[in-house]
């Protein structure tokens, strides 16, 4: 994994300092929480856990994880990770950002770039998926060039075991 630079984003490492910004941009946000699986962090000291679990993860072996950060004004926005590993080894990505920054198309930019990242570094195929109700996020992976390929119900994850029906889309090099 390496840092990229898009037209306006920088997606960067993740650092122990940034746990009070994520608090504050995105992981307080009951909206942003809302199609995630999971739950609205309601304490800055529960974001310094769980970033301190994703900082150990840099340098193993299949982690990509990024934070957004805008160009212009160096503001950490969001993050984009590859959450897991689907059979074959194909990767799934993630994403989240800040309401203040949505509708701009900054995810959009940042999944084109991962993705141009994950099938320069050999990945052939790569998946991703929304809750069917996630409108932003639909068109966000539509935008990004990814074809839509069904539905999976079920719940989100433990922390939401309540039933959605999810979006799942593919993308080939």
């Amino acid at each position: 994994m390496r840092e990229i630079e898009t037209e306006r984003l920088k997606l960067r490492y993740l650092k122990a300092d940034d746990a009070q910004t994520i608090f504050d941009n995105w992981a307080s946000d009951p909206e942003v929480s809302r199609y995630m699986t999971w739950n609205v962090h309601t304490s800055v000291e529960t974001m310094k856990a769980v970033l301190n679990e994703w900082l150990k993860q840099y340098g193993k072996p299949g982690c990509y994880r990024w934070g957004i950060e805008l160009k212009e004004t160096g503001e950490l926005i969001g993050m984009i990770d590859v959450v897991e590993y689907e059979e074959n080894n194909v990767p799934q990505i993630g994403y989240c950002s800040g309401r203040r920054w949505w509708n701009n198309g900054y995810m959009t930019e940042a999944l084109r770039a991962v993705t141009a990242e994950l099938f320069n570094d050999g990945f052939g195929e790569l998946y991703i998926r929304a809750v069917r109700e996630n409108i932003g996020s639909n068109r966000v992976i539509q935008k990004a060039g990814f074809e839509f390929t069904g539905t999976i119900e079920g719940p989100l994850s433990e922390a939401k075991p309540h039933i959605v029906t999810v979006n799942t889309y593919r993308l080939c090099r």
